[in-house]
Formats: structure tokens, C-alpha cells, sequence
């Protein structure tokens, strides 16, 4: 994806306070408040009370699921940047933003921007560890951060936001019944400048995403990512599903609660980006990994055409060839640069 001006140390930063966070936090309590954590996350199930009960389900659910969050939303905010690079938001609204993945992966995409944070959520335990993440870790160079509001809302059908240049709304939505996350899709756009909504990769968050990014564009915004136009998804629902990938670093201590061996994992997520100005779309966008052969790089674009085609790039085609090659599942095409 568009490669934003990230400060390089706020990835890690955050990956090395979680560490210390789940030292201080047994094994065997992590490991249970996780398998509780996943099974919520993967269920389908509404509800209308936080999952995240007390300070263990907060760190267990900071070290299972921070850092995809972080590097999802950091994606999605890199595509969007790609299309509007020169914009940076002033003030921004993390919706249902609990431990502030979100807002970290903001201030990664616009470091040491001067900007006012404001994090809702209805957990107060998770808005407690956030302020104390970002106030006790954050860089110095991050004042946007470390300054944050942490409030609690319920984040439902009363929903009221200020008005914003960004809102956020990351893997909330599939905890929401249908009425409260209409609700807030229409709420955040009618308050922000820029709407990014990301919910999990999989064939019902995508149904999620396409049912907000139809209530983005009916409440006036324009979408800028991932689709190269605001009018209908060309993807059939139930054929297959709009996904990307987003590579999450492992630390040893996060391989251990999340039973893995790998020192990397690929969060799939969905996503939609919309603004409230006119901001030029890609004119296509890589929506499957790209299929490298001899000679030859296969990609398969969302175009502006509203279809799904396939573009066969070969080495006759000069210094595209060579774009095709370095080309990653998400891109806007052709590359700006080329």
C-alpha cells in the first residue's frame, strides 16, 4: 500500500509497552481471557454491553488484538493518504476506540502533526489502559497522543460526536445490532470531514463495510478508498468478498498468549475511506495478491469501470513491469510514481 511518512518507532513503541503490560499479567490468566476474547470476536452474537469487562480482559484483549488492529487501520490510513497526501486532520474521533489502536495508528500515519484526540468508548477499563498506554509510552514526538481525551459513550443509537476532520470506526461495527450500527455510521458521517471504517476480513465484516459505505455516500461523502468510485460494488455478495492484508510483527511474550510460533501473522481486514470533499479516487486498485510469473505479473483491479478485469503486466512494458513486481495486495493502479 501507499507508503505514508510513519514515524518508524511507533509500531514498536507500542509493541514494547504491551510487552511489558502482559509481564505483569500470569499466563494462564492471559491465555483464558483470550480464548473468551476470541470467542466473542468470532461470534455473531450483538451486544449491547461492552465484552471487555475488567482490567485482564483489557490487557488480554490488548495483546490478542492491538497490534492487528494497529497495523489494519495503519493500512487503511495509508491508502487514504495515498489519494489525499497533502491533507493532515486537525481533529480526530476514535469510535469505539477502547485501547486506542486506532488513535496510535493516526498518529503513525501523521506524526508529530498538531492535532486533538478524542477516544470513546463504553469500557472504562479499556479507556483507563489506553490513557495509560499512550500518556506512559507514547514518543514525545507524539503530543497528539499523548494529550488524548479518553471518554467513556455508549456507542449505539444515541450516539453524539463533534464535529471532526476524521472519525474512525475500527472492528466495532459486528459488536453492534443493526439499528445501533446504522446509527453510527450515519453519525460519524454526518460529523467528519473523513470517515475510515475497518471491520475484520472476513465475508460478514465486508457485508458490514458495504452497508456503511452505502450510508457514507446517501449521507453526501465520496468514497476514496479502497473503491475507485462511489457507485455500486462489483462484487457479488456471497460469491466472494473486498479483503486486504496487513503484516502484524510478533513479539515472543504476544506469540505465547496467542499460541502461536511465528514471528509474523496477516491480519485480513475490510475497509472503506470517504470524504466530504472532492478527493480523486484511485483509477484502479489491487483487490487480490498479485500472481507473479516468468515475465509476467498478473493483477486483479477494482477499476472505475465498477468491474473486477485482470491486467496482465509483462516485461515488455518497461518500468510498469517493474512496478507490477513490487505491486502488494491493496495498491492503487498504476502507482503514482510510475
Amino acid at each position: 500500500m501507499y507508503d505514508a511518512p510513519e514515524s518508524p518507532r511507533t509500531g514498536e513503541t507500542l509493541r514494547a509497552a504491551l510487552a511489558e503490560l502482559l509481564d505483569g499479567l500470569p499466563p494462564k490468566q492471559a491465555a483464558q481471557a483470550v480464548d473468551r476474547l476470541i470467542a466473542n470476536y468470532r461470534g455473531r452474537t450483538p451486544t449491547d454491553a461492552p465484552v471487555l469487562r475488567d482490567r485482564s480482559d483489557v490487557v488480554a484483549y490488548a495483546a490478542y488484538r492491538m497490534p492487528a488492529t494497529f497495523e489494519a487501520v495503519r493500512a487503511a490510513l495509508d491508502a487514504f493518504r495515498g489519494q489525499d497526501p497533502d491533507w493532515s486532520p486537525r481533529t480526530h474521533v476514535d469510535v469505539g476506540g477502547g485501547t486506542g489502536a486506532a488513535s496510535w495508528a493516526v498518529d503513525a500515519a501523521w506524526p508529530g502533526a498538531e492535532r486533538t484526540t478524542t477516544v470513546l468508548d463504553w469500557a472504562e477499563p479499556a479507556l483507563a489502559l489506553g490513557a495509560e498506554l499512550a500518556r506512559g509510552t507514547a514518543s514525545p514526538s507524539s503530543p497528539a497522543l499523548r494529550a488524548a481525551r479518553w471518554q467513556r459513550a455508549e456507542i449505539g443509537t444515541g450516539l453524539k460526536l463533534p464535529d471532526a476532520d476524521l472519525v474512525t470506526v475500527s472492528y466495532v461495527l459486528g459488536e453492534l445490532t443493526e439499528a445501533a450500527r446504522d446509527a453510527v455510521v450515519e453519525e460519524a458521517g454526518r460529523a467528519a470531514r473523513a470517515v475510515v471504517i475497518v471491520e475484520p476480513g472476513t465475508p460478514d465484516g465486508y457485508l458490514r463495510v458495504l452497508a456503511a459505505r452505502d450510508r457514507l455516500i446517501a449521507a453526501g461523502l465520496r468514497v476514496v478508498a479502497p473503491c475507485p468510485h462511489s457507485a455500486g460494488c462489483p462484487i457479488v455478495p456471497g460469491t466472494d468478498w473486498c479483503h486486504f492484508s496487513a503484516r502484524v510483527s510478533r513479539s515472543s511474550l504476544h506469540r505465547r498468549v496467542k499460541g502461536g510460533s511465528l514471528p509474523y501473522e496477516d491480519e485480513k481486514f475490510s475497509y472503506v475511506a470517504a470524504v466530504r470533499t472532492l478527493v480523486a479516487p484511485a483509477p484502479s486498485r489491487v483487490v487480490r495478491r498479485p500472481q507473479i510469473r516468468k515475465g509476467q505479473v498478473l493483477l486483479d483491479l477494482c477499476t472505475a469501470e465498477e468491474q473486477i478485469r485482470r491486467e496482465t503486466v509483462t516485461k515488455r512494458h518497461g518500468p510498469l513491469y517493474r512496478a507490477a513486481r513490487d505491486a502488494d495486495w491493496g495498491d492503487a493502479w498504476p502507482p503514482p510514481r510510475t
